[in-house]
């Protein structure tokens, strides 16, 4: 049985807390990584080794606090987030051309968000806005999942848009629309993928291709995690 609180206790609203946590944690503006630094990352199943991935990009969140993203599962996700035994846990970022280490994101990206986010300095509205285009350099491609009698489609990623509540879409290519090549992340032809498919999960160029050529472990490994996410 629990306390009676005293009249002047203050209650707390935990639900507001977890919002305002979240909004502090809001996208806002992103710089695209084209020195190929690295996210480092252990697998608790090999934790005497360490596995690198590109860095998509960085950002920087309402916070004031810079990131590196990659594309993750079934999204572009902050690096330092990544704490799962099976699928990765975040350790730093390496810069493969020195070897060096780092803790952090770079001095000159840290610079290029907070100069850019001040010259971008967008209005605050009800109404959700797009804020940004961010083309893939990286050959991320998206596994797409609608009903379970459809097949999977295997999709290049395009592009990135940033909208002003912070969320994060990948643009795939629509091939009845496609006219112009090469394609663009603002061209006609490409569209949010969560708004056509009921899942997306994304891989790096090297998997993709793996799932192309029809790798028999590829494909158990990938029957095994859409199956598992089926179950949650």
């Amino acid at each position: 049985m629990g306390i009676p609180l005293p009249q002047t206790a203050k209650v707390i609203d935990f639900e507001s807390m977890r919002d305002r946590f979240r909004a502090r944690q809001r996208i806002i503006r992103l710089a695209p990584e084209h020195d190929g630094l690295e996210m480092i990352y252990r697998l608790a199943s090999d934790s005497e080794s360490l596995y690198g991935m590109p860095v998509l990009a960085w950002a920087l969140q309402d916070d004031g606090q810079i990131v590196g993203m990659v594309p993750w599962m079934d999204k572009l996700t902050p690096c330092h987030t990544l704490d799962d035994p099976e699928h990765g846990s975040f350790v730093g970022f390496r810069d493969p051309e020195t070897q060096e280490l780092l803790e952090g994101p770079p001095e000159h990206k840290i610079h290029e968000l907070e100069h850019a986010s001040l010259y971008f300095d967008y209005e605050s509205t009800d109404e959700t806005t797009l804020i940004q285009h961010l083309p893939d350099t990286q050959g991320t491609h998206a596994l797409c999942l609608d009903d379970e009698d459809q097949p999977w489609l295997l999709k290049q990623v395009h592009g990135w848009r940033l909208y002003s509540d912070g969320a994060i879409e990948a643009l795939l290519l629509d091939e009845s629309k496609l006219v112009d090549t090469p394609v663009l992340p603002g061209d006609d032809c490409l569209y949010p993928g969560s708004s056509r498919h009921a899942a997306l999960y994304f891989f790096q160029r090297t998997i993709a291709n793996r799932i192309k050529r029809q790798d028999p472990e590829t494909l158990e490994a990938l029957a095994m995690m859409v199956n598992s996410g089926d179950d949650d």
